[in-house]
Formats: structure tokens, C-alpha cells, sequence
């Protein structure tokens, strides 16, 4: 769960442009019904599929920001797996704020679920294994502390948070650097010796010299099944494995013979699929 100081930090500022997106100027439209007057009610949240609930904390927190005095009933936690119809909380406020914090807090709700139930079916592929899933960087903008933190609530785990969490040797950094010895060579010389440098490799040559350069991770990206199987034998316990590159729920459990130590996917934010929810049964008190 988030902290009081990670809220007020990181996540308030990026909510408050949220309902700055959704409200440039005014509801209009539930200014229209509510004409001004002040109206208590609440509102049931209601899931409409199976799935894994994330993001309850951020569903409040919407409308909290809009009306401190805004109160949430849960019924359910982050992590629990619900069923479709379940009740799983009652938003009790001001009925202006119900109604204009809605499409916000849904939004947050129905991406981190659809993530954390994406990830979940995912990490049940590699059940019976010791193999890590990893995300990656690919995020939707200002959103990443959210949709990262779905992958862990699913049974996934972070990759670095981004570019000054850690050391990757991609293609471009290798190609700036003249090869995968001297890119490796300027990483071990420039950043602080508690980080690990992680290198992208794309062929057994580059196998090799990631190999003789000591890597600590070497990232086997898009390559075959068989290529894949060979790598490891060459690295051979001599640095971390990790794969990457167009795995997917379809495909990873192929994956799970490799001896490798991580997976990592990009599927798991950037093409999960959001959980149905809806605020239903507004009553007024």
C-alpha cells in the first residue's frame, strides 16, 4: 500500500492533473441537476468480471482530493480475487463529488486491476519454477508508479524503475559505445560499484563477450527458442539471465525450461486489458 508520504508526493500531484484533465473548467453537467444544493448520498462500486482488485487506495483518493470528507466502505483488499456482481465498497459524500470524481477514479481502478489480473494469469504460467516475471519501462506516461505497482500486487515483480534505478546496456548504448566489451567497460568504470550491469545481447558473439567482459546480467532479446538454450550453456552460472523481447501470456510457459533466473515483458502494462467496474445505484440521504 502507499504511505501517507508517498501520496502526498508522488501520487496527489499526478491524481490532481487527472481531475484537472477530466474538470478544465466545471462539471456542467451535474452542475445542471444539482443546481447548487448540497445532497448527500453514496454509491455502490461494483465489479462486472472475475479478476484481481488493485488500485482501491488511488479509487479514493480521487475523492478524497475532491472532498476530504468523502468516506469509502471497502469490502474487499488490493490482491483479493473477485467475482463478477461482487459488491466491493460504498462511496458515501457529497453528491457533486461522487458524480465528478467518477470517471477518474474508475479509470485508475479499472487500469491497475486489468493489470494486476493480467500479471496474475501470466505468473501462473511459471508456477513450479524459480524464474522472476519482470516488467519493464513500458508505460503509460505519469502513470508508471501505478501500473508497476499492479504488477507486484498480481505476482509479478519490478525491473528498474527507470533510467537512474540501474545499469542496461541496450543496443544503442552498445552501437554509441563501439561494442558490448567497452560498453561494459565505460558502465563498471563510470556508475557506483554497488550497481549491476545488465547487457542486452542479441547473438552468441555478443553472448561471449558479455561473458568475457563479466556482465552480471546478460538479457537474451528476441532470440529463438534453440539460440536461447545455447546462450545459457555459454554463460553457464557466469552472470544472471534474463529473456526479453515479444513475451506474452501465450507464449512464456515455452520459456520456462530455459534455466534462465528472469522473464521480463512489456505485455504486462502496455497490452493488459482493463477490469470491468462500475459505480452503480447512486441513493441520495
Amino acid at each position: 500500500m502507499f504511505e501517507k508520504s508517498t501520496l502526498k508526493l508522488n501520487i496527489d500531484p499526478l491524481i490532481i492533473q487527472a481531475l484537472r484533465e477530466d474538470i478544465s473548467d466545471e462539471d456542467v453537467t451535474t452542475n445542471a441537476i444539482l443546481q447548487g444544493k448540497e445532497v448527500k448520498g453514496e454509491v455502490d462500486l461494483i465489479c462486472k468480471e472475475d479478476g484481481i482488485i488493485c488500485g482501491l487506495q488511488i479509487f479514493e483518493r480521487v475523492f478524497k482530493l475532491l472532498d476530504e470528507d468523502t468516506t469509502v466502505e471497502f469490502f474487499v483488499k488490493d490482491g483479493d480475487f473477485v467475482k463478477n456482481k461482487t459488491l466491493m465498497a460504498k462511496v458515501h459524500g457529497d453528491v457533486k463529488v461522487l458524480l465528478s470524481g467518477e470517471r477518474v477514479a474508475l479509470n485508475y481502478l479499472q487500469r491497475m486491476s486489468g493489470i494486476a489480473t493480467y500479471t496474475h494469469s501470466v505468473a501462473k504460467l511459471l508456477d513450479g519454477t524459480s524464474i522472476k516475471l519482470l516488467d519493464t519501462r513500458k508505460t503509460t506516461p505519469n502513470n508508471r508508479i501505478f501500473e508497476k505497482y499492479s504488477v507486484t500486487v498480481g505476482g509479478g515483480n519490478n525491473h528498474r524503475y527507470n533510467l537512474s534505478d540501474g545499469v542496461l546496456l541496450k543496443d544503442n548504448h552498445i552501437d554509441a559505445a563501439g561494442s558490448v566489451t567497452n560498453a561494459i567497460k565505460l558502465a563498471r568504470d563510470y556508475a557506483p560499484f554497488v550497481r549491476k550491469i545488465e547487457v542486452e545481447v542479441e547473438t552468441l558473439d555478443m553472448v561471449r563477450e558479455a561473458v568475457a567482459a563479466k556482465a552480471d546480467i546478460i538479457m537474451l532479446d528476441n532470440m529463438s527458442h534453440d539460440v536461447m538454450k545455447e546462450a545459457v550453456q555459454i554463460i553457464n552460472g557466469s552472470a544472471e539471465i534474463e529473456v526479453s523481447g515479444n513475451v506474452t501470456k501465450e507464449n512464456i510457459a515455452k520459456l520456462a525450461d530455459l534455466g534462465v533466473n528472469y522473464i521480463s515483458s512489456g505485455a504486462l502494462t502496455h497490452s493488459a486489458p482493463i477490469m470491468d467496474i462500475s459505480l452503480k445505484n447512486l441513493r441520495t440521504l
